[in-house]
């Protein structure tokens, strides 16, 4: 095929902590150029004038449902939902049906996204109780990780045999990613909370349910298998302000045995929002007080925090309709989750130099992607482009997600993406509403 070149100008460019003004000139899927001014041909030019120009968000924890639950979500979708808001990597879970627990139902997932992703993928491998066999098959160089539900949730993953737990720690040699709540805690805290509501039991209440110390008795025991047995530990959605001493900044990033995620809902909702959102921001690990929420941001800040993703978890609106005990955890973020970071920096929390690197640079570094997260020449083209002062108001008739309803409807946000570039090929234009599939390619690893 001949070669197609694409030149982006006049854009602020937000790279490893800085911000210039510039251009970036792409041939076929690589960044070849990058100067303060480019004088090249090209076959498609953008002109980027006034909008930041950043790597596209990496995104390592999303829930996109195929197979088996499509009627919530599908890989197509999903992906085309993530490249609306900028995200050109997703890496997704297990947990669907089947779960991914064998590695030919783990090449299936694969199979299906490479017919129908429009970004770059990748899928965990799914630990049970029993598959350990299986999970050891696992090539570290071209799937993300294996993921380990020490507190169940959507899907039957739950891990809690002591003794696989220690043999997975052991023997496993890349990246664990873990779901911690301690199963047990969360049991007798829902049956006293049961006992006393009753029928009255409701969202509120899920905070204190999936309270604090089921988070910390579970992180805690993964820090120590992971201590014990030098395992590289990646502990996601972390939601209490406790279990942030766990973790160090101490150590640069590419060192560090154990690390941690932040879920955007949890750097931007309170327990103080259940009254008014009820089960629609019911989700597993819960969003908590307060305080947390800026403990959680503070971290995330100084580096003990190291990865900033959604953990993306669609139900349909019926599901999440259902009383509190019956509606399930979860809640789609991933076309919107550059937008609660933009209203963060807006609000003065998060600098858009923190943000690119949290969201961008830091995924690809923790889970060793060696030519994507970052814009430099070289490296893979995957590239989002943001107008900051473009005012939208989240609608249904603006929402990508195939359960077609979002937690933040009826919100406007200043800051939206217009042109997302996933190897070199434009995959997404807001203004003319471009769509386009099968760009995307299965990442590789550098282990």
């Amino acid at each position: 095929m001949p070669n197609t070149t694409l030149l982006i100008k006049n854009g602020q460019i937000i790279n490893r902590g800085v911000i210039t003004h510039g251009d970036v000139y792409i041939k076929n899927d690589l960044i070849v150029k990058i100067a303060s001014k480019i004088d090249l041909d090209a076959d498609t030019v953008i002109d980027a004038q006034g909008k930041y120009v950043m790597p596209g968000i990496i995104d390592d924890q999303v829930h996109f449902r195929e197979p088996g639950m499509t009627y919530k979500a599908d890989i197509a979708s999903e992906s085309r939902a993530a490249i609306a808001g900028g995200v050109t990597t997703f890496m997704e879970m297990p947990n669907t049906k089947p779960s991914a627990l064998t590695q030919e139902l783990l090449q299936d997932k694969y199979d299906i996204a490479k017919r129908s992703a429009y970004s770059n993928y990748s899928f965990f491998m799914g630990a049970s109780n029993e598959n350990i066999e299986e999970v050891l098959k696992t090539d570290p160089k071209n799937v993300c990780g294996v993921k380990v539900f020490m507190g169940s949730s959507t899907g039957n993953m739950l891990v809690d045999n002591e003794q696989v737990l220690n043999n997975i720690f052991s023997n496993v040699d890349m990246l664990i990613a873990t779901h911690c709540e301690d199963e047990a805690t969360i049991r007798a805290n829902r049956a006293s909370f049961q006992e006393k509501y009753g029928e009255n039991l409701n969202a509120t209440h899920h905070p204190l349910i999936r309270n604090t110390e089921g988070c910390l008795i579970s992180s805690t025991l993964a820090s120590n298998l992971a201590k014990k047995h030098n395992t590289r530990l990646h502990i996601l959605h972390i939601s209490t302000a406790e279990e942030i001493a766990l973790f160090t900044n101490e150590i640069p990033l590419d060192k560090k045995r154990i690390t941690s995620e932040a879920c955007v809902h949890h750097m931007y909702f309170t327990a103080d929002d259940y009254p008014l959102l009820g089960n629609k921001i019911k989700c597993n690990p819960a969003i908590k007080a307060a305080h947390n929420r800026d403990a959680i941001r503070a971290a995330v800040l100084d580096g003990t925090i190291d990865i900033i993703a959604t953990d993306h978890a669609p139900h349909t609106i019926e599901e999440k309709s259902k009383p509190y005990s019956q509606a399930p955890s979860g809640l789609p973020l991933v076309q919107h989750s550059l937008n609660i970071m933009l209203e963060l920096y807006r609000d003065g929390i998060f600098t858009l130099e923190q943000i690119v690197d949290k969201m961008c640079h830091t995924p690809a570094i923790c889970f060793q992607i060696g030519d994507r997260g970052y814009l430099n020449e070289g490296y893979k083209a995957d590239i989002a482009i943001v107008d900051p002062e473009l005012e939208f108001t989240v609608a249904p008739d603006n929402i990508a997600y195939k359960c077609g309803w979002s937690p933040l409807e009826g919100k406007t946000f200043k800051g939206k993406n217009v042109n997302t570039i996933v190897n070199g090929k434009i995959v997404y234009d807001y203004k003319t509403q471009l769509f386009r599939q099968g760009c995307g390619e299965r990442l590789t690893f550098d282990r």
